[in-house]
């Protein structure tokens, strides 16, 4: 009888682990806590300066854009002309589907289509005259190349500004930032057997890196 009870009382203070599993649980919630603070921290930052793009980011657009189809873009830049501000794009089309198109539009990110570039001395130029490709070929839309093509403006209005940017080059060599739309399309006429049918291509966002010149 006096072992028992001398087992019972031993039972009874024996030691008990309870209070290390709450504390445990109490420093997981507050690790937890910081992780998020530090997050939040992070997309703020990443929204606060303009521009602001993973390389992630512009290579999926890239990816997704060459392999696009009929009209797909090979190639992009973006510039800012510092003398006066000015955003200029510039796009090397090609046409990767099966019959002969000719571009009648390409399409901003407010929906808006831009039907002319400018040509200096000529002023606002056609899209639809200059832009007949036959399956595979390829051309471009530029910016103070020999012939002096000035395509979309950024902002403004007009046959030939490319509007809706989300963001634009920055005038700062250091952070020059992103050319930034959502989405990015194009008007064209499809030549299918004697038939032409006119046709509407939109895609995803189109990311580029700026520089300034």
């Amino acid at each position: 009888m006096q072992l028992r009870a001398q087992g019972a009382t031993q039972l009874a203070h024996a030691p008990t682990y309870c209070p290390m599993l709450g504390q445990g649980a109490t420093e997981y919630l507050v690790l937890l806590a910081v992780v998020l603070i530090v997050a939040l921290v992070s997309v703020a930052l990443l929204g606060f300066f303009p521009g602001m793009a993973s390389d992630a980011q512009i290579t999926q657009s890239q990816m997704y854009w060459q392999s696009a189809s009929p009209i797909a873009i090979v190639e992009w830049d973006a510039v800012l002309r510092a003398a006066d501000g000015y955003n200029f794009p510039y796009f090397r089309i090609r046409n990767n589907g099966m019959y002969p198109i000719r571009l009648t539009g390409v399409i901003g990110g407010d929906g808006v289509a831009a039907t002319q570039f400018y040509v200096s001395g000529v002023g606002g130029t056609n899209i639809t005259d200059y832009y007949y490709m036959a399956p595979g070929e390829e051309k471009y839309f530029g910016y103070l190349n020999p012939d002096r093509r000035l395509f979309a403006y950024t902002t403004g209005s007009g046959a030939y500004y490319l509007g809706g940017a989300k963001s634009v080059c920055q005038n700062s060599t250091a952070s020059p930032g992103t050319l930034d739309y959502d989405s990015i399309g194009f008007i064209y006429t499809e030549y299918i057997e004697g038939q032409q049918i006119t046709k509407r291509q939109v895609g995803k966002s189109v990311i580029i890196k700026c520089r300034i010149i």
